[in-house]
C-alpha cells in the first residue's frame, strides 16, 4: 500500500512533547513514541482537529522510519480514519489526517502528570477506556 507521505513532519510543540515522554519513559527513538501517540488519538472515536502548527523546528523522519515494518497497516489505518474523519479522499487529505492524529496523540500522552515511566504510559492508555 502506498504511504499517505513520505516524510511525517512534527511541530516544535509536537517535538517538546516527544522530548517530554522520551525522559518520562525511557524510550530513546522518536518513532516508537511516534507510533503510540498515532494509535492513541485512532483509539478516539471523535474526528481530530486539523493540525495548522507550522512544522519548522519540529522532527523529520521518513515514513519508513515511522511505519517499520508495519507501513502497510499504519497506512491503511491513516487512509481509513481520512474517510471516516472526512478528511479530503486527495493525498493531501490523508497525510492531513495522519499528521493530526498524531499531533493529538502526542497532546494525550503527554498531558498526563502521573507518566514518570513506561509502566505509567501503558497503564494509562491500555487500560482506560474511553
Amino acid at each position: 500500500m502506498r504511504p499517505p507521505v513520505e516524510t511525517v513532519r512534527i511541530s516544535r510543540q509536537g517535538k517538546d512533547q516527544l522530548l517530554k515522554l522520551r525522559r518520562q519513559t525511557g524510550i530513546e527513538h522518536w518513532n516508537v513514541l511516534c507510533r503510540w501517540a498515532f494509535c492513541v488519538s485512532l483509539r478516539d472515536p471523535k474526528p481530530p482537529t486539523p493540525s495548522l502548527e507550522k512544522l519548522d523546528g519540529g522532527v523529520e523522519m521518513t515514513w519508513k522510519v515511522f511505519a517499520g515494518e508495519q507501513s502497510d497497516i499504519y497506512a491503511a489505518l491513516t487512509q481509513l480514519r481520512a474517510s471516516q474523519d472526512d478528511f479530503p479522499t486527495s493525498p493531501d487529505g490523508a497525510a492531513a489526517c495522519l499528521r493530526a492524529h498524531l499531533h493529538r496523540g502526542l497532546s494525550y500522552l503527554a498531558s498526563g502528570t502521573t507518566t514518570r515511566s513506561l509502566s505509567d504510559l501503558t497503564r494509562r492508555w491500555l487500560t482506560t477506556a474511553n
